[in-house]
């Protein structure tokens, strides 16, 4: 590779403190992660960015499978009858659904949506199937695409169309229903902050926020670097609305027609987006070690007369890293060790191995963490439980990193003019009381631009007027700007 090209391919990305959305997207598309798509609001996942997900949906999965639930596959064409079922439901979703109403050349009968969430669907399926209470629970999941025509988008944050998994199940009665969904809101949790290094804050989403059709929405909130919110999972109580619709009912122990209550709950790839806004840096990706595609890279370096048994012996303790199950290759490409560092850190690869002559000598390696730079020279035969031990340690660090950032710029308040100022001057969440009154919320989001994120479960401190009129608060909420 030329010179020329190499200076072009390691330009600089733009900074974050000079404008954060553009230095997104320099990074995800200087990564690879994406590319743009010839149709609007849609995008290409290469191969680093679906593997980020598969590692996502792998973790998932194996965790949805260990409280019982299992995966199915519904229609991507749902008939409009189906959305006239339940009112609510068909209003929330209505401004961003695509109609299918003409196919094979002949106009449709009846017009055909493509799903933007499967409730209707699944509830139609689940009245058919249950008919006892010894049917219940259906506990099931579904890994599928789903398309929402969005006004703006932002790749992995909002698309047009764009991958997920939605959990939809079936119980007796309302607490074992509401057990559920507390259940996957902590999985959820519990995902974020040890799998992706993700702090949350998790609570209940207000009536005006929640999910159209829902009695109450759950979600987890995560605070990215230029302080705006992304709502990163949420979980749905649906009580009796969707199988009142769609006719769910079972035989119960009494002999009695008795409706089902049901749930829904799902995450997407917006987590790629949000994972990538909480730890990314001005050079570039930083990944959490049990997500990222290829978590070690090692670079053989030296003069090219010791470049053939620097190798050899970089291929044997890459052997090494490899059958103890770490993702690793080994870069023997012949561009110079200074402009591989630099694509391997943008590319947010956790940890790099430097291998040279002197090395060899030593019989040890260099090993380089992406997070904090430290570079720690350990023997050779102790190089697989080294690189585990500094996975680990970055996965703590990242997380530290991020909830120290969380911390540091999360503000409490007592009034919409003390927000006002605050979120004129600072970057961040705000804290503040709220009398339950969907006009206060309005007022909030009017002359702030900050919506309620939700009701959390463990506020820092408990608010005891509204912040906009002043009348004792009901709840103490989290408000924020969002991507």
């Amino acid at each position: 590779m030329s010179k020329e090209k190499e200076k072009q391919f390691v330009k600089e990305i733009t900074p974050q403190s000079e404008d954060f959305s553009r230095w997104y997207i320099d990074t995800i598309s200087k990564a690879e992660l994406m590319s743009y798509s010839p149709v609007r609001g849609c995008v290409v996942l290469r191969p680093d960015g679906y593997e980020i997900w598969e590692n996502i949906q792998r973790e998932l999965d194996a965790r949805f499978k260990e409280t019982g639930h299992r995966n199915a596959y519904f229609p991507l064409f749902i008939p409009e009858s189906f959305f006239q079922k339940e009112k609510e439901h068909v209003e929330g979703f209505n401004p961003e659904l695509p109609w299918v109403t003409e196919a094979g050349g002949e106009k449709l009968e009846e017009r055909l949506a493509i799903r933007p969430t499967s409730e209707t669907m699944i509830g139609h399926m689940y009245s058919n199937w249950i008919q006892s209470y010894r049917d219940l629970p259906v506990l099931i999941n579904q890994w599928a695409n789903v398309v929402r025509w969005e006004k703006r988008t932002l790749p992995f944050l909002r698309t047009t169309e764009f991958l997920w998994q939605e959990g939809h199940t079936a119980h007796e009665d309302e607490a074992d229903a509401r057990k559920e969904t507390m259940q996957m809101l902590d999985i959820y949790r519990d995902f974020a902050e040890n799998f992706l290094a993700i702090p949350v804050i998790v609570g209940q989403k207000t009536p005006s926020e929640k999910f159209a059709g829902a009695v109450d929405t759950y979600s987890i909130e995560a605070m990215m670097k230029d302080g705006k919110a992304v709502q990163a999972g949420t979980s749905h109580y649906l009580g009796t609305n969707f199988a009142k619709a769609f006719e769910i009912q079972y035989l119960d122990r009494e002999n009695q027609q008795q409706f089902v209550h049901t749930t829904s709950w799902g995450v997407s790839t917006r987590l790629i987006g949000a994972m990538i806004m909480v730890h990314g840096d001005d050079r570039g990706l930083v990944l959490p070690p049990k997500v990222a595609p290829l978590q070690v890279v090692m670079i053989p370096i030296g003069p090219p007369k010791t470049r053939e048994a620097v190798i050899a012996r970089t291929d044997e303790l890459f052997g090494e890293l490899k059958r103890a199950g770490i993702r690793v290759k080994v870069d023997g490409r012949e561009q110079s060790p200074g402009w591989k560092f630099n694509e391997y850190e943008m590319r947010g690869v956790p940890i790099r191995i430097e291998l040279g002559p002197r090395d060899m000598e030593n019989g040890q390696a260099v090993l380089v963490s992406r997070v904090s730079g430290e570079k720690r020279v350990i023997a050779q035969d102790r190089l697989v439980a080294e690189v585990r031990a500094m996975l680990e340690e970055i996965h703590t660090m990242m997380y530290a990193n991020a909830k120290a950032f969380m911390d540091s710029h999360f503000y409490t308040v007592d009034s919409l003019d003390e927000m006002k100022s605050c979120l004129e001057q600072q970057r961040g969440f705000t804290l503040a009381g709220w009398c339950g009154s969907e006009a206060c919320e309005h007022q909030v989001k009017e002359e702030t631009g900050a919506t309620s994120r939700n009701i959390p479960f463990t506020p820092a401190t408990a608010k005891t007027t509204c912040l906009v009129c002043g009348s004792p608060a009901e709840h103490t909420v989290v408000f924020g700007k969002a991507h």
